[in-house]
């Protein structure tokens, strides 16, 4: 078989695997080397048993772990997921929740439309999917069955809401999308903000919409349940503005120039820290608990960047890119056909794969034909930040 023939066969191999469950980020780890041994491999260098590892492929991933750990966008990641772990642990977000909630009381939804709130809320502070899906979960779902809310409406609203920290900033996704494309991660956030609010708003709109189409769906809160309007104001002011302000703090040092993403998420991680011990909850071991879901957290990532990183250096190598980039390219294709085609692709590929390895193997297959399209890089991320937010609530 030739080069071309081999990276189609690595491609379709590795969403077989992931398809029947293997890990990902040791499937691409296994699946680079293997494949990166033979694509590199010379007849004949092989006399001694050493000579079995002096192949270009142990080079390569030697190489991808170094550029991994001393990235410096990728370094705002840990800081970041520290943040929105103590803030997790520190029960701000079930004070931010309840208090919107008797907030919104007077709205079709209220508790609905609490949960996407803070679900917005809590993205914005820590930029970590799954914890707010996790914590929303049993957060809010226990509250609105409790309430009578229909489940599958409940279930819809929390990962709709959970799903959005993939857009609004500060997104992990956005930095990694940022270091793959050499973008300004700047720029960046600065792009995503609008469609993520405008996104969050209108789950809002529907979540009314459907409720007042089907009050059934979402009884109101009983008068008994609701605390006095001073209690309300007072709980809002002690939960949404020191999150807020933190919030504030991060994105505004990032948008105004003022520091690097590595050093607004620093200056995040010390602020959830100084939050949890105002609120009394800082302790010892929420600490410790914080600090091994981080490790744990940023462990995985490493992992799955270098195996990635490996798997599409390896897949360029035998062609691969070049192949799906002239095979599009054959179309002739109209700007808008060429988005339209690239957002399918992107959106079937979130069904099985993670956005990591969307980003990282299939995204740069996709940039180098951006300026023979002439599509903006930052229009182009933004519909692929959109699509993977929408892919990863399959």
């Amino acid at each position: 078989m030739t080069n071309p023939e081999i990276a189609i066969l690595m491609l379709s191999l590795f969403i077989v695997m992931v398809l029947l469950g293997f890990p990902v980020a040791f499937t691409l780890l296994a699946m680079g080397i293997g494949f990166g041994y033979y694509a590199y491999y010379e007849a004949g260098s092989i006399e001694t048993f050493t000579d079995v590892f002096d192949n270009t492929i142990f080079y390569l991933l030697n190489q991808n772990t170094y550029s991994v750990m001393e990235n410096d966008t990728l370094v705002a990641i840990p800081l970041f997921l520290f943040m929105g772990y103590v803030v997790e642990r520190a029960n701000i977000v079930n004070r931010l929740f309840y208090a919107l909630q008797m907030a919104a009381r007077n709205l079709p939804g209220s508790m609905a439309i609490a949960a996407l709130i803070t679900c917005a809320v809590f993205s914005t502070a820590s930029g970590i999917v799954g914890a707010v899906v996790t914590l929303m979960g049993l957060l809010a779902f226990p509250a609105m069955a409790k309430a009578s809310y229909d489940k599958s409406f409940a279930s819809g609203v929390i990962c709709a809401g959970g799903t959005l920290g993939i857009l609004i900033p500060p997104s992990i996704m956005l930095i990694v999308y940022a270091a793959i494309a050499e973008l300004s991660p700047l720029r960046l956030y600065a792009a995503a903000i609008f469609p993520g609010l405008l996104l969050a708003g209108s789950y809002i709109l529907y979540v009314i919409a459907r409720v007042l189409v089907n009050p059934s769906i979402a009884p109101k809160p009983r008068e008994e349940d609701v605390p006095p309007r001073r209690v309300v104001y007072l709980q809002l002011l002690t939960s949404f503005v020191p999150l807020t302000a933190l919030i504030m703090l991060v994105l505004g040092s990032i948008l105004g120039g003022l520091a690097t993403p590595a050093e607004a998420a620093a200056m995040g991680a010390f602020g959830g820290i100084v939050l949890a011990a105002v609120y009394r909850s800082l302790t010892w071991e929420m600490l410790k608990e914080s600090v091994y879901l981080t490790a744990k957290a940023t462990a995985m990532v490493c992992w799955l960047f270098v195996g990635s990183w490996t798997f599409a250096s390896v897949f360029s190598y035998l062609g691969g890119h070049e192949i799906i980039e002239h095979f599009i390219l054959g179309f002739n294709l109209a700007p808008w056909q060429f988005l339209v085609l690239v957002q399918v692709i992107i959106f079937l590929l979130g069904w099985p794969l993670e956005w990591s390895e969307i980003l990282i193997i299939f995204v740069p297959i996709f940039l180098p034909m951006l300026p023979a399209f002439d599509v903006n890089p930052y229009f182009f991320a933004m519909l692929v930040a959109l699509n993977l937010q929408t892919s990863f609530l399959t």
